[in-house]
């Protein structure tokens, strides 16, 4: 009895040392928890979702959920060849252009009006604390931090590791003018050495001027956000950004719900709509949406175009790599949503609404 103890101890002791780690951020604290505390969607010591939002739902809890993942006869969740990308030169790119390139999952590079944003960067090959779990797919890591220009605005939708990535931010830091993001995440920003003065921390349907003619909305999501064993203690986003010629919806992690019907009436229509369209499950329903919830949230939206992402990088679910976007197009088709399906690093032409993708994932394993 007395070793078990002991053993248990010392483990104990190695988890926490191991989780005081830079990467692993830190909980609000001091200002910023009283502007927490004051916020009217934080009670019960945590952020929470405008509609009631269990962990599972169908039935699903821990267990079955580890079942299903570990003994159950699976899919192929990771293509069986390396991802064909086209890789465009970002430094490069001529100061008129006005594109968006995605990086696989929700990173995405956009240069639009002369500004350059990037959103939800995950370069570093993992999307955990673990480098030798949750791995990119070969072929989706064709960008590193080195292939950045300047970053005017970077944009982080909620704290979760295949969503803020303590490699890549803090190796573009010297790249990065100003950070938009939700209350609470900017404490971890500020432990990996950003200036509380570069960073712009706003609570759901909060806007920011971000500079002439540029202006971002912080958003509702249905979601949840932590980097360790505690939950909710900053708020997960999605934002309305609004430049001279365009107006934008990036979505990052949202079940379904009413609040797309609500942002659309209020801040659309949209130009572009980007939402999640991957890793989804029966048994977390409320906090991912389905593929054809993808398109019905982007019909709500009242977008012109989707672009689906949360997929094609990282396998976090149960489903086979690409049936996201095979869904999804079967959806969009037959709701007559228009929806943009570039490879990783190809461009999407903002000035042109008739642009045209491959299929590129048909035929692959």
């Amino acid at each position: 009895m007395l070793t078990a103890v002991i053993i248990i101890f010392i483990l104990a002791l190695i988890i926490y040392f191991f989780m005081q780690q830079p990467m692993f951020g830190r909980k609000p604290t001091a200002e910023r928890l009283q502007v927490i505390l004051q916020s009217p969607n934080y009670y019960d010591g945590a952020f929470q979702n405008q509609s009631d939002t269990p962990n599972f739902t169908n039935g699903g809890n821990f267990f079955t959920v580890l079942n299903k993942f570990f003994f159950e006869k699976r899919v192929r969740n990771k293509p069986a060849q390396p991802l064909p990308s086209i890789k465009t030169n970002l430094k490069q790119l001529a100061k008129d252009e006005n594109v968006l390139v995605w990086m696989g999952h929700s990173s995405y590079f956009m240069q639009t009006d002369g500004k350059t944003f990037l959103v939800d960067p995950v370069l570093s090959g993992h999307a955990s604390p673990f480098s030798f779990t949750t791995n990119s797919f070969a072929g989706s890591d064709i960008y590193t931090t080195d292939d950045f220009p300047a970053i005017d605005f970077l944009f982080i939708s909620h704290d979760h590791w295949d969503h803020l990535d303590y490699k890549t931010v803090t190796a573009l830091k010297p790249k990065i003018k100003t950070i938009v993001t939700g209350l609470g995440t900017a404490q971890h920003l500020e432990r990996w050495g950003f200036s509380r003065q570069n960073i712009i921390e706003k609570n759901w349907n909060e806007t920011a001027q971000l500079a002439e003619g540029f202006n971002v909305t912080v958003l509702p999501a249905r979601h949840f956000s932590g980097r360790t064993f505690t939950r909710n203690k900053a708020i997960w986003v999605s934002f309305a950004l609004q430049t001279p010629t365009q107006k934008i919806y990036l979505g990052g992690d949202s079940g379904y719900d009413n609040h797309f019907k609500e942002i659309g009436n209020t801040h659309g229509p949209f130009n572009l709509a980007i939402l999640e369209c991957g890793q989804y499950n029966e048994f977390w329903s409320h906090i991912h949406m389905m593929p054809e919830q993808t398109v019905q949230a982007a019909l709500d939206l009242k977008a012109e175009k989707l672009l689906p992402v949360h997929w094609s990088k990282f396998a976090l679910s149960m489903h086979s790599w690409n049936e996201p976007v095979k869904r999804v197009t079967i959806a969009a088709d037959t709701a007559s949503m228009p929806v943009a399906t570039p490879m990783i690093g190809q461009k999407l032409n903002f000035n042109d609404a008739g642009q045209q993708f491959t299929r590129w994932w048909s035929g692959l394993n």
